[in-house]
């Protein structure tokens, strides 16, 4: 065994199934168990939605996940190209989000499943879509097979327009509102940095 190692750091003729680092292994683990349990919050989040909105936002996300969830599979396990490619979610609904806070009850834990309502499930959508984002991310960075990588890296666009789907939801029901600085404070805070001045390289050529 430990021949056969050194004569696939040798030639690198190591097999597209096992084309795989270690830290790549145990974070796509975590990709691939996180998307399960979001799959699976969504599954029990969807008998106790009342909105139709949040209803179809959930399911359509739900379907997008599971067919994305098979590709990364795939890949991971083959070390290839999936047989259906990574695909971009698009949401429905417009991107203008209402600013200002309104005064509103306190948040607490709920007592019992009887308080589970469409601001808790909304909530528990986003925040499994953020955790996918960031666990995507760490995978991506950690990943040496360069399908899988670009598998990852593909989806978190993904998990970015689903999570921003959400938080408008959100805001359009008052469940997330969206402080704003003073306008004064906002302009000085964008001109706080100018653009860089670009220094053509030497020779014309960045490589030596």
């Amino acid at each position: 065994m430990e021949l056969q190692n050194h004569q696939n750091m040798e030639t690198g003729t190591i097999p597209p199934q096992l084309n795989h680092g270690g830290h790549e292994m145990f974070d796509v683990h975590e990709v691939l168990a996180g998307a399960i349990c979001t799959l699976d919050t969504y599954t029990m989040l969807s008998e106790q939605v009342q909105d139709p909105e949040l209803k179809t936002i959930l399911e359509r996300q739900k379907q997008f996940m599971t067919t994305e969830y098979n590709t990364t599979l795939e890949c991971f396990k083959t070390g290839q190209d999936p047989s259906v490619p990574t695909q971009s979610y698009k949401m429905t609904q417009g991107n203008d989000f209402v600013y200002g806070m309104k005064p509103s009850t306190p948040k607490m834990p709920i007592q019992s499943v009887a308080g589970v309502n469409d601001q808790i499930i909304s909530l528990s959508m986003l925040n499994s879509l953020k955790l996918g984002a960031v666990m995507k991310t760490n995978a991506a960075l950690e990943s040496t097979n360069p399908v899988v990588r670009r598998v990852l890296a593909d989806s978190l666009p993904n998990c970015i327009e689903m999570a921003y789907e959400v938080s408008l939801y959100q805001n359009k029901k008052g469940y997330y509102q969206v402080p704003q600085l003073p306008q004064q404070d906002m302009q000085q805070m964008l001109n706080s940095y100018g653009p860089a001045a670009i220094v053509p390289p030497l020779n014309g050529n960045m490589t030596h």
